[in-house]
């Protein structure tokens, strides 16, 4: 507690002064102005006459020389960098008040806290206070030297005896203890946190340190008296005292920081986020964000782990000077960070620091004669509104970082409607395991119809899961946990080889049927996929045009899908690629044009929202003009009544599906129907049943 920092960065030397008005610029302002007020008052009583005899002996610049070094580098024994560390010019000034006084010993503090500053570039409020805070506490020690009629001066030097412990133990306390208040009090109002809490995470481990320096200041006294060529021998056990103190502190630092960044770990994180949850008071919050940089994978593999190392450096920097004083930022490995707000006033003051905390990962970073443009995904969580532990805190926010991720919005508030993490979940992601293994998984079935001839143009694979107890379960229910774990690869393939089989089966028996897979964006760009596509129609003896794979309208949002290998052998395969749920994202629509896709299907929420709303009916019809302009197929999914299929044939749309033409059937019954309708009637498009209606 020898100077106060107040940054959270201690190699930062920017201003970071209190804005005016405010209780920390009024306590460190009131400090500053008694502390000054006290130096000069001390200065005064200074005789010129004494002090220039002082000043022409070699013992007063041997310490002078002492007290300034000792000042220059503290000895930190406590992770908390905002409240610095033990100087140990202490055990110096401290003798010298001791031995000549009050003015000699703030005179000497003075000027070297005044060289510490300059010398280490603090700002002048920080230089100003820490020299009002130090005067304080060595007229505290004074005062109580007084009262036991212990009052030296240059002329009059004192050197303690036995008898005098009492008085020395006192005053060092004072000393100790005015300082501790000070320097606490000012970090507490900087970090918007409890004194209580500050002064425990620091007091304990200084006290000893401080024990130790004004312990060995009558010592110093005693040798000064009678023999002072030998006061540098006193730098030894300095010298003892800070290299122990500095290999406790690195092994501390080492065990709760992370090596790259050097934030702080997870196990930091946990003590500090149990600290805050324990001081909260009533009405306020606790917030715990999880962030995860998007696109972060992108970066290491193309240019390599040094570079990637170097880029979540200047990510860790970019958090560190984004968040408010008492807010800690960790990282927990990898491009995932988390940041801790131990007092935040409600959900929406929350969502501002996250949007300033992505507002500064998106400024461009140029490394190695690259721009790399970043992003992030945060989740927020808050005690008590969300979770009341570390635990609950933590996977929330994770639930609400990956809602972040799906929706593409950057930033979400977790929300326990949308929370699918419940146990029941969990126990389903067991079973789905197991229903992978024991081929509990099958294919169903739903055509894809003309509008203008009502010609079936193909089939939909959707997946189902006969569970043993719980029945038919849709995808819906499962699909999204599959997502999320290492399955959905599995189910992909289960996927792929049932709908070749089924293909084959078809086409062999002369339904030639082409069979549509949704497949994901991550899928799509699987380096194995197209092997497996190449493989199965090989052993199946099946055209490319057989099947037909559906990824969403997302894969238009990344580069790779136009650079990708895998996109580039799926076209030289020949398998013809369809674009789902068209409508839901935020791509541009030309870049349609930049993929080999021969199919557009319309989202459903569009489609069955036609007959009540002119905006979604006119978004339809946008689309089905832009598809049919790049010389696509459109298809609309969802179609459920007359009225909406004869609305799209009227539009143009090529093909519908829905359940007013079929719901989704299990390959018997599909075959059957196929057998059925694969010829239709002419007549049968609803370009001919609107005619007749209007007729």
């Amino acid at each position: 507690m020898g100077v106060l920092l107040l940054m959270t960065d201690p190699t930062d030397t920017r201003d970071t002064g209190p804005r005016l008005g405010t209780p920390l610029w009024a306590f460190l302002a009131g400090v500053s102005v008694i502390g000054f007020t006290a130096l000069v008052a001390a200065l005064f009583r200074i005789d010129p006459a004494q002090l220039a005899d002082l000043a022409r002996t070699p013992l007063f610049w041997m310490l002078a020389v002492l007290v300034v070094l000792g000042e220059l580098r503290p000895v930190m024994v406590s992770s908390a960098t905002s409240v610095g560390g033990t100087y140990p010019s202490t055990m110096f000034t401290f003798a010298v008040l001791l031995h000549f006084g009050l003015p000699s010993a703030v005179l000497m503090q003075a000027v070297a806290v005044v060289m510490n500053g300059v010398v280490t570039r603090k700002a002048w409020h920080r230089v100003v206070f820490n020299v009002g805070q130090s005067t304080l506490a060595l007229t505290a020690a004074a005062v109580v030297l007084g009262i036991f009629g212990i009052v030296p001066t240059p002329a009059l030097p004192w050197v303690p005896s036995g008898g005098d412990l009492v008085p020395i133990a006192l005053s060092g306390v004072a000393y100790f203890v005015t300082r501790a208040t000070l320097v606490c009090g000012a970090v507490a109002l900087h970090e918007r946190r409890s004194v209580i809490r500050v002064l425990r995470s620091t007091v304990g481990p200084q006290s000893l340190v401080y024990t130790a320096l004004l312990g060995l200041a009558p010592l110093v006294v005693v040798v000064m008296s009678h023999s002072p060529g030998l006061v540098p021998l006193f730098v030894a056990p300095l010298a003892a005292v800070y290299f122990t103190a500095t290999l406790s502190m690195r092994r501390d630092h080492q065990a709760m920081h992370d090596e790259l960044t050097g934030l702080p770990n997870r196990k930091m994180l946990i003590v500090s986020t149990e600290e805050a949850l324990a001081e909260a008071r009533e009405g306020e919050r606790v917030g715990l964000f999880l962030l995860d940089l998007d696109r972060f994978k992108e970066v290491n593999d193309t240019m390599g782990h040094p570079v990637g190392d170097r880029l979540l450096q200047m990510v860790a920097h970019r958090l560190l000077h984004s968040v408010r004083p008492g807010d800690v930022v960790a990282r927990l490995g990898g491009d995932e960070f988390a940041v801790l707000l131990p007092s935040i006033r409600d959900a929406h003051a929350a969502r501002e620091v996250a949007a300033r905390l992505r507002a500064a990962l998106t400024e461009p970073v140029r490394l190695e004669g690259m721009t790399f443009d970043l992003d992030g995904s945060v989740g927020i969580a808050l005690f008590p509104d969300h979770a009341p532990d570390f635990e609950l805190l933590m996977q929330r926010a994770d639930v609400a970082m990956y809602m972040a991720k799906e929706a593409r919005t950057g930033v979400e508030l977790y929300q326990p409607d949308k929370d699918r993490n419940s146990p029941e979940r969990l126990h389903l992601l067991g079973d789905l395991r197991r229903a992978v293994d024991n081929g509990e998984l099958r294919l169903h079935y739903q055509p894809k119809v003309g509008l203008a001839t009502g010609a079936v143009h193909g089939v939909e694979a959707l997946v189902r899961w006969q569970h043993p107890v719980l029945g038919m379960i849709p995808p819906a229910e499962f699909i999204p946990l599959a997502e999320q774990s290492y399955l959905m690869r599995q189910i992909t393939e289960f996927v792929i080889e049932a709908a070749l089989e089924q293909a084959a089966r078809w086409w062999h028996t002369g339904l030639q049927i082409q069979v549509s897979v949704n497949i994901s964006a991550r899928d799509l760009l699987d380096s194995a996929l197209p092997e497996q596509l190449e493989v199965g129609l090989a052993r199946y003896s099946l055209p490319p045009e057989a099947i037909q794979l559906e990824v969403t309208e997302r894969i238009l949002m990344g580069e790779q899908a136009y650079t990708h290998d895998t996109i580039k052998a799926l076209a030289t395969l020949g398998v013809p690629l369809a674009l789902d749920d068209f409508g839901t994202g935020y791509s541009s629509l030309i870049r349609l044009q930049r993929l080999a896709i021969a199919e557009v299907k319309i989202d459903a929420s569009f489609v069955s929202r036609m007959a009540d709303s002119e905006d979604d009916e006119r978004i339809v019809r946008s689309i089905v003009d832009l598809v049919r302009s790049l010389g696509l197929r459109s298809v609309a999914e969802g179609v459920e009544s007359d009225d909406a299929a004869l609305r799209l044939a009227e539009m143009g749309c090529d093909v519908a599906q829905g359940w007013l033409f079929c719901e989704p059937m299990a390959p018997s019954d599909a075959t059957h129907w196929l057998r059925e309708h694969l010829n239709p009637d002419p007549g049968y498009g609803y370009r001919a049943a609107e005619a007749a209606h209007t007729a």
